[in-house]
């Protein structure tokens, strides 16, 4: 198993789905899943530790297996399948150790409300990772450069709320 964290939430600019990033932590891979917009704003809320007056789907479901005398210890991406991502949700109930089968985006939303690791199979993380390339043929002096010269430009992206589009 590979500890990851959330890198980042990302909008497709041709659909209404959104990406969420997954970092190793101990290298330098990155394994993004397409989610959908009600998880990726559910994850952000809790991520951002906006307040909300009443319990979202996933605030319910922490809550319910709290009351009922579990522990959600930690969710884990363990699949791959037809281009489908899995996940478990491991939960232990006054010793007995359960395992409940969920979308990772479900997943990834109740381990942030329950403050609990996120990790991912490593035969997952081998075939659908992603690391940083490097361009070997381009020197630094010019990276830099265009990094500068694309910050602006990234600033103001970065800076979009695109939920306020659809009111």
């Amino acid at each position: 198993m590979i500890e990851v964290e959330i890198d980042s939430i990302r909008v497709s600019l041709m659909s209404e789905h959104r990406v969420i990033v997954l970092k190793a932590l101990e290298k330098e891979l990155y394994l993004p899943i397409w989610i959908g917009p009600y998880e990726a704003e559910a994850i952000a809320i809790r991520l951002k530790n906006v307040d909300i007056s009443r319990p979202l789907t996933h605030d319910l479901l922490n809550n319910v297996i709290g009351e009922m005398g579990g522990d959600i210890s930690n969710i884990v991406v363990n699949d791959l399948r037809d281009d489908t991502f899995y996940a478990l949700i491991n939960v232990d109930v006054r010793g007995t150790k359960l395992e409940i089968d969920s979308r990772p985006s479900d997943a990834i939303a109740l381990a942030v409300r329950a403050g609990v690791p996120i990790f991912v199979a490593e035969g997952v993380m081998e075939r659908a990772s992603i690391t940083p390339e490097e361009d070997i043929t381009e020197d630094a002096q010019g990276a830099q450069e265009e990094e500068e010269d694309l910050s602006a430009f990234r600033d103001f992206v970065e800076g979009l709320d695109l939920d306020d589009l659809s009111s």
